[in-house]
């Protein structure tokens, strides 16, 4: 019940937003050639942001004890340099804001993680918390 709770209010104060931006992103990667490696990663990023409490981010290697190889490492380092650190950056200056309220700490705390995650995308799979 927390958990529906927690993501109406995402939802409301913002989450759609965010969604709708990672959706936006990833249809505009996708209309060139060039991004669409990074396509399903931001329309992976656009459901958590929409919906994230009661789903974890799983990176590339916790869970089957692999990682990405090198092809995954090379598409993370440029979507780094030409979208990841401006995306994340925006991400932490807002978890900094929630964080200065005690009701808004739930919430920093999955900007925080949605920040890591716009910093290399590309490996990290999205799940259900048992």
């Amino acid at each position: 019940m927390i958990r529906l709770i927690l993501n109406i209010l995402w939802f409301i104060f913002g989450g759609w937003i965010s969604g709708l931006l990672w959706l936006l992103g990833g249809a505009i990667l996708a209309l060139t050639l060039v991004g669409l490696p990074w396509t399903r990663a931001a329309w992976r990023i656009a459901s958590y942001s929409f919906w994230p409490f009661g789903r974890e981010v799983v990176w590339a290697g916790e869970a089957e004890g692999q990682g990405i190889g090198c092809f995954g490492i090379g598409l993370n380092v440029i979507w780094f340099i030409f979208a990841g650190w401006y995306i994340a950056l925006s991400h932490l200056l807002i978890a900094i804001v929630e964080f200065i309220s005690i009701i808004g700490i739930p919430f920093a705390l999955k900007d925080l993680e949605l920040a890591k995650l716009a910093l290399a995308p590309v490996g990290a799979t999205i799940r259900d918390k048992p």
